[in-house]
């Protein structure tokens, strides 16, 4: 690299396209009003030409959206190109009921299943208490998943300690757990601390987890709406974080471009790591991650050849 180069920041760096084409994958929530449904469906169809390894849904606390999860991946399935994998808790519901969801799954073609614990409906971080009919806790779901079908599925991970573990250490032994379950891949919770994510993975590939990673981003321009999402689950917001979005509270346009400068910048440092895996937590906007998928070299496909009649 020249000194020239070398000086570049690393959204130029980027931009030289040396760097292999990442694997991205894209979160989507289901919709509560025909609105918002339309809003999400604008934002499937800007990202599936990029085509994402796969996209997931989530559920709500409780099983609050479950039939509305249902309803958009199936349609995914059916309409896009696109391999929809289906958020699944064990909050609030029997073995027997999650089991016949599982199974719904398994029938509509859905092949991909994110399991899971959940938090209590309501209340995001609250104490979680299993009920006893239910599975109890993320490992016992994905154990009961694959009892059902031979799903993939991907279970959580925080790259910062889970609100409710004692050490690092407990959750790369809760994680080991969860793939002697059947967990074919891990997912981060979102986070903006870099080193504390790079020391986490050199922890969790030392202790000999070699399944795929995907580090969580989420590009979010409300901070204030981040801290509501950040506080109960127990991330840490760095001071820097906070200073670039003092004062902006009514500059949404500004918001949106420090949001997306951060995130690519994080993607980009990640990538020169060696990392390849990003997950998206769209918030059912497609802008900031299509430009960010950009940056990363991550374009739409080729469109197939259009076929002529003789």
């Amino acid at each position: 690299m020249s000194p020239h180069e070398t000086a570049l920041g690393p959204v130029a760096r980027a931009g030289a396209g040396t760097a292999p084409r990442p694997s991205v994958s894209f979160e989507f929530s289901p919709p509560k009003t025909p609105e918002a449904e339309a809003s999400l469906w604008e934002a499937i169809r800007r990202l599936e030409p990029l085509n994402p390894s796969f996209v997931s849904v989530t559920y709500g606390a409780g099983g609050s959206t479950r039939d509305r999860t249902h309803r958009t991946v199936v349609r995914m399935l059916k309409e896009t190109s696109l391999k929809p994998a289906a958020h699944l808790t064990c909050v609030e519901a029997s073995k027997a009921e999650v089991d016949e969801v599982v199974q719904a799954y398994w029938d509509a073609g859905i092949r991909h299943i994110v399991a899971l614990r959940g938090d209590p409906p309501g209340n995001i971080g609250g104490v979680y208490v299993p009920r006893a009919d239910g599975y109890l806790n993320a490992t016992d779901l994905t154990a009961g998943i694959k009892a059902v079908a031979p799903f993939e599925v991907s279970v959580s991970l925080y790259p910062q300690i889970h609100p409710e573990s004692p050490s690092i250490d407990h959750d790369i032994d809760v994680l080991k757990a969860k793939i002697d379950a059947g967990a074919t891949r891990a997912i981060t919770q979102f986070f903006y601390d870099i080193d504390a994510y790079l020391f986490f993975m050199d922890k969790l590939r030392k202790a000999g987890v070699t399944i795929p990673v995907s580090p969580g981003i989420m590009p979010v321009s409300n901070y204030k709406g981040l801290k509501k999402m950040a506080g109960p689950v127990g991330i840490p917001l760095p001071a820097w974080l906070a200073n670039l979005f003092e004062g902006l509270d009514k500059d949404p346009e500004t918001r949106k471009l420090i949001a997306c400068s951060v995130a690519t910048e994080m993607c980009v440092r990640l990538a020169e790591e060696g990392y390849s895996d990003f997950h998206f937590y769209t918030l059912n906007r497609a802008d900031l991650v299509y430009a960010i998928c950009r940056v990363l070299g991550v374009r739409e496909s080729d469109p197939p050849p259009v076929e002529v009649a003789a």
